[in-house]
């Protein structure tokens, strides 16, 4: 006999995720101001409120024993929201630091979340994708000088300057819309059914035990 589904599964739970992704990326997209401090507005709103929505799914989604993802995941975002927030702390070079570092601790641990069930549960790719673009992320950016100033010139505009910052900002934005995307599709897509005993592979995309019906309908979820 199973139990009631939850009315917050993790379909809501990556759809969340990709809402608040898509809407940084279009404020990145279309700020005329990649500077730190816009850099890092956009940032810290961001992951803060993934900070916040994964304390959430950590106590809604995740049974017991599988939360440590959620919760770590959560700690790291908050974390880097709280360094965000000081304003004497919003230089180019702490930019980088920050998201780096952030976008490193984040991968590391998503991408080690989808690894443990990837054997267990199909929906762990979710997990091992998010994590992989997050290191992907901190490669990038680590490749970026932060000194990095080209000039040019465009007719009409006149004289411009393509600096690190910008750059660095610029990637972090296609980071969200590429997140966004790839978490909407996983939200919308049909799950596929899963043993009783299955456990759950991500913070990004699957419960850790599931009906025999489908992953949405599973009265306990989380993370491996």
């Amino acid at each position: 006999m199973s139990a009631p589904a939850r009315t917050f599964t993790v379909r809501h739970l990556q759809l969340l995720r990709a809402l608040f992704a898509a809407a940084s990326a279009l404020m990145i997209t279309f700020s005329p101001d990649h500077s730190a401090a816009i850099g890092f507005s956009v940032f810290g709103g961001f992951v803060a409120a993934s900070g916040f929505i994964l304390i959430v799914g950590a106590w809604v989604v995740a049974s017991a024993g599988t939360r440590w993802p959620f919760i770590l995941l959560a700690v790291i975002d908050l974390a880097a929201a709280i360094v965000s927030g000081i304003p004497t702390w919003r230089t180019e070079a702490a930019f980088f630091v920050v998201v780096i570092i952030w976008a490193a601790a984040s991968g590391l641990v998503e991408l080690i979340a989808g690894l443990r069930a990837r054997r267990t549960d199909p929906a762990a790719r979710d997990a091992v994708t998010i994590g992989a673009l997050g290191l992907l992320l901190a490669v990038v950016l680590l490749l970026i000088p932060a000194n990095y100033a080209l000039q040019y010139s465009v007719e009409g505009a006149g004289e411009l300057t393509l600096t690190g910052i910008i750059l660095a900002v610029g990637m972090f934005g296609g980071y969200c819309a590429i997140v966004a995307v790839f978490l909407a599709i996983a939200g919308f897509s049909p799950r596929r059914p899963v043993p009783v005993s299955t456990e759950a592979a991500d913070v990004a995309g699957a419960p850790a035990r599931t009906d025999s019906t489908s992953s949405d309908s599973t009265p306990t979820g989380g993370a491996a």
